[in-house]
């Protein structure tokens, strides 16, 4: 009797309205169970360094193979990450005056399902421009499978530009006064910043920013965690949103690029963002104190530099996020979930033949997590395993990322160009 209502149990919560609701809970409690267990913000990555001349000749060769197409990299010193870095101007995107308050309307709230914020964020950005898309039209694109654990800025603008009639950019080193700029104009901005949530640490998140009021000295944001027209003062969004390098996204009619453009300044040309990011880090670096500042500082100055394709400048300002991580008391809400956000640290390594510390760091970001479901880090393990004569572990790697993502495309490239099935 007992086995046969077990059975039928079993039946009932494994049809899909049952199992999509069941399925966050149980993910949740096994979670809670493995972190109980094996807390992540104890375990700590270290670079080990080296470069292309400290590997064999072979190795080399594969790499430079690999690599032939790829962008490469600007000849530049190692930077001394030990110097303090001379503070910038941050520069202002334009000169016109703002009013004040701004508040858009229009925008349709969701709250976000089950680890869903960057879907539900993107499809309240849609409904300010065009109504009747929702999480459940963004996300099965964005992410096919349920439990990848975030979507990219990039990956956005690709689905804004391939399957809908709007646009969409993104740029690094945003400042609070281009968003406002942004708003004035009529574009509400997606903007990814790290928080803290209570009983879970810190993590990355979404929020569309919509409004904000120089008076109280806020902006008004549509947080799919949260609640609609969430007011986020503005020192909360500069200390939460330098995290991610200041990273935003615009979503806009086609037939509007050319004013936005003009709002954008020199926002408008996507390398010059990257300078500005790293100019922004570089004052981070010099200005903040608390180590999980300096933390996000040093990362963000790394992924600019990574972007400007200064991948030795890369490695050096990642190596020293990673020693500053060190830095970071265990309860003081360790970011040990950066790497399912921003996976420069994989281009800057990889770009510079640090092969071990690619498969050293894509191992330790997996083996943290309670579900290691990351198709970048096993993508780019993969990458290096290849380029270090594995190409048997290359190829189960890249396959894992395809079972993450299924239709991930780099995954796909490779093994269509090592000639074997999915």
């Amino acid at each position: 009797m007992c086995v046969g209502a077990l059975l039928i149990l079993g039946l009932v919560a494994s049809l899909p309205p049952i199992w999509s609701r069941l399925q966050p809970r149980l993910s949740q409690v096994y979670a809670d169970f493995h972190y109980a267990l094996n807390p992540p913000e104890k375990s700590a990555f270290t670079p080990q360094g080296g470069t292309p001349g400290a590997v064999s000749t072979a190795v080399v060769a594969t790499w430079q193979a690999l690599t032939a197409q790829a962008p490469t990299p600007t000849p530049s010193p190692k930077p001394d990450i030990t110097a303090t870095p001379e503070p910038t101007v941050e520069p202002s995107p334009t000169a016109t005056p703002l009013p004040a308050p701004v508040n858009l309307t229009g925008i349709v709230h969701e709250y976000q399902k089950w680890n869903n914020c960057g879907p539900a964020t993107l499809s309240m950005g849609i409904s300010y421009w065009v109504k009747g898309r929702t999480q459940d039209d963004t996300a099965p694109v964005l992410k096919p499978n349920p439990r990848d654990k975030n979507v990219m800025p990039m990956e956005m603008v690709d689905y804004i530009n391939e399957h809908t009639e709007l646009s969409a950019l993104w740029r690094l080193g945003g400042t609070l006064d281009l968003l406002k700029h942004l708003v004035a104009a009529g574009y509400p901005v997606i903007v990814e910043k790290g928080f803290d949530v209570a009983g879970e640490g810190w993590m990355g998140h979404y929020e569309l920013v919509s409004g904000y009021d120089d008076a109280r000295e806020r902006f008004i944001t549509q947080d799919s965690y949260i609640s609609k027209d969430l007011p986020v003062p503005y020192a909360q969004m500069e200390r939460e949103w330098r995290a991610f390098a200041n990273v935003f996204v615009v979503v806009y009619p086609p037939e509007k690029e050319t004013e936005l453009m003009a709002v954008l300044g020199q926002y408008a040309d996507p390398t010059t963002s990257y300078t500005l990011s790293a100019e922004q880090a570089s004052v981070n670096i010099y200005a903040l104190t608390d180590p999980r500042d300096i933390y996000f500082a040093w990362y963000a100055y790394g992924t600019s530099l990574m972007r400007l394709q200064d991948y030795n400048g890369a490695a050096a300002a990642y190596d020293a996020s990673f020693n500053a991580y060190d830095v970071i008391p265990e309860d003081a809400n360790r970011p040990w979930r950066m790497l399912w956000y921003q996976t420069g640290p994989y281009f800057a390594y990889y770009y510079t033949g640090r092969m071990a510390d690619v498969i050293n760091l894509a191992t330790h970001t997996l083996d943290i997590m309670s579900e290691p479901v990351l198709e970048e880090s096993y993508y780019w393990r993969g990458l290096a395993l290849e380029a270090s004569g594995d190409v048997n572990g290359a190829i189960a790697d890249y396959r894992k990322a395809l079972e993450v993502h299924t239709d991930f495309g780099p995954a796909l490239t490779e093994l269509e160009r090592l000639g074997v099935s999915p």
